[in-house]
């Protein structure tokens, strides 16, 4: 182990696990790749972050021709592809370099739309004809997964996004599953597939619920609970042989990527925890084997809403859509991200 590399390069470099840059900035993307990224996660927000922060920028950048005059949608697919195709075009040469195993950049389909398969599909098809790396971003609700794997049957790459659960990354990878035998049996490369678990998401959720109804779960067991939604999925990969990637997003802290290093899996890691892991101290140790403390898992089990996330029959796929964070992720997706792009005018300052 090189003494002068930084802990994301180590991690890159001396272990299985991999890492995307969570950010559609361009500037930060520079940062990231030169730590050993080899991936970019956007969605609405993200992209609506990286157009708020620098919008005179932008102006270059974005064919005033595609967002003048134009549907809303058409507008914001617009300004997504403002943001994720330059990046992809930067990966380009490393994904075709691995044969498709590295180098995505994501694109997200309208958050307001979960439910309907057509038009989630339509948009996939629009999205896979940007760049030969462009990864779909699919909700995992029915409809989604429905999309998801006539997506993989056409070649088409997608990150299930959206997936904060253990049955949610089983129901994924069996979609692919079946998608990925349907492309063979036509004769096409099957799509590749990446299983989000939104981990912090998931913290976030139940941290509401436990103080709602007063459990008697503490801080440091709600800290645990992503983690370990996280592992249990993990090894659940592991012994089915899934081809599916788990990706894991929507960290929280260091402790959130120190805890999985030497997983086969992704993690997509925002600037600002990527600061805190360039910290000096932080420990360069393969944990994925470290159980979560059975206390922790024993309280969180007095909450239903864990149970939902963490047994692997703790929902089915209809009811996907009305789990919590589902609800508050979508909103969020459509509110500070889909609702704002709908809106931006890049030489317009005074409206951002």
């Amino acid at each position: 182990m090189a003494k002068d590399q930084s802990y994301l390069q180590w991690l890159t470099r001396d272990t299985p696990t991999l890492w995307w840059h969570d950010s559609g900035d361009p500037d930060e993307l520079d940062f990231g790749l030169s730590h050993g990224a080899c991936g970019v996660t956007t969605n609405p927000v993200l992209t609506a972050q990286a157009l708020a922060a620098q919008p005179e920028a932008w102006r270059d950048r974005i064919d005033a021709s595609a967002v003048r005059d134009v549907t809303a949608d058409e507008k914001v697919a617009a300004l997504m592809r403002a943001v994720a195709v330059p990046a992809a075009r930067r990966l380009e040469a490393a994904h075709r370099a691995s044969t498709g195993n590295v180098g995505y950049v994501c694109a997200q389909v309208n958050p307001r739309e979960a439910g309907k398969r057509e038009s989630m599909l339509s948009t996939a098809r629009r999205y896979h004809t940007w760049a030969p790396n462009i990864a779909v971003k699919l909700p995992v609700t029915a409809a989604g997964l429905d999309v998801l794997e006539t997506c993989i049957a056409e070649g088409i790459t997608v990150t299930a996004t959206v997936s904060f659960t253990v049955p949610q990354v089983i129901a994924i990878a069996e979609r692919h599953r079946r998608g990925a035998s349907q492309a063979r049996r036509d004769g096409i490369k099957p799509g590749r597939c990446f299983a989000v678990i939104m981990i912090g998401r998931l913290d976030d959720y139940l941290r509401d619920v436990a103080l709602d109804n007063r459990s008697s779960v503490d801080e440091a067991d709600i800290r645990s609970a992503g983690l370990s939604v996280t592992k249990r999925a993990y090894a659940i990969y592991q012994e089915e042989a899934y081809e599916a990637t788990l990706l894991v997003a929507a960290l929280r802290g260091d402790y959130h990527m120190t805890e999985l290093a030497g997983a086969r899996i992704v993690m997509s890691i925002h600037p600002s925890i990527q600061s805190r892991l360039l910290e000096p101290g932080v420990v360069r140790e393969e944990r994925i084997g470290r159980p979560v403390d059975s206390g922790s898992i024993q309280r969180l089990m007095s909450m239903p809403e864990f149970i939902r996330a963490y047994e692997p029959d703790g929902m089915q796929p209809e009811d996907f859509i009305s789990y919590g964070a589902t609800q508050r992720t979508l909103a969020q997706f459509d509110q500070a991200g889909w609702s704002f792009l709908e809106a931006f005018d890049q030489y317009r300052g005074d409206d951002l």
